[in-house]
């Protein structure tokens, strides 16, 4: 029986293993295509895959076991849950594929995209353009339907050429520009604030105007630490949950 092929990870080293696998397997999980099959490798070919151990690749299997996006049979093997939804929140240690796995699993509609002017408000990302590569995208729940965010991100006109805007029925931004056009990000850098529902958001999120929503900005930068894209994303408050987890060392 064919298994499901998950994506590949470069581990950081000063996140705990078993969090980076368990949320790298998530993000494929939740971005796979109808028709890939539901069996996943074996815990020994996903440890050989990732390259932890199987110790680790046994808690990481855990961690989304317990979400609920797989179940795992005695001689049978692990399956994703094909009616799995999206239960907890994710905990964001720090890793990019948390942001990924975040963006994940949702329907998304592409509503606009084209080369636009630098926003004012973001003109300090982006201090040597004119234009950036804009994308307008709503996202809603796969199952109900109901929407939960409209995003616009701002790309740097030459990766947005490096890639076909049909990608992004699929992937978020974050997982594009890293394996699709194969930047290396190195970081980043996440606002979350509280704002009043404006009437276009209000329109497309299906809320009364003026209703509390989550205002997201999210800043990705290359390991020379320029801005490859800036992602404004507006959240209905009762469907985003954000959790981030300090280390103390």
């Amino acid at each position: 029986m064919t298994s499901f092929a998950p994506d590949s990870i470069v581990l950081n080293r000063k996140l705990p293993l078993w969090y980076q696998v368990s949320q790298s397997l998530r993000a494929s999980i939740l971005g796979r295509s109808p028709q890939d099959p539901l069996r996943l490798p074996t815990e020994e070919q996903l440890a050989g895959h990732y390259g932890v151990s199987v110790l680790t690749m046994r808690q990481a299997l855990k961690e989304l076991e317990d979400e609920g996006l797989i179940s795992r049979h005695r001689r049978r093997g692990t399956f994703i849950e094909p009616d799995a939804r999206r239960g907890t929140p994710v905990r964001l240690l720090g890793s990019v594929d948390a942001i990924v796995a975040q963006q994940s699993g949702m329907t998304t509609e592409l509503l606009e995209h084209g080369k636009s002017p630098v926003p004012p408000e973001l003109a300090e990302h982006f201090p040597e353009l004119d234009e950036v590569a804009a994308y307008h995208r709503l996202r809603s729940d796969e199952q109900t339907g109901e929407p939960t965010n409209h995003a616009r991100n701002y790309v740097r006109p030459e990766l947005a050429a490096r890639f076909d805007p049909s990608d992004l029925a699929r992937r978020p931004m974050t997982k594009v520009l890293r394996d699709v056009v194969g930047v290396d990000i190195s970081r980043i850098t996440d606002t979350v604030e509280a704002r009043l529902a404006d009437p276009e958001t209000a329109r497309l999120l299906q809320v009364p105007l003026l209703s509390p929503i989550l205002h997201y900005t999210g800043v990705t930068y290359d390991t020379a630490g320029r801005v490859l894209d800036v992602a404004v994303i507006h959240y209905r408050g009762d469907r985003f949950s954000f959790t981030v987890t300090l280390d103390a060392t």
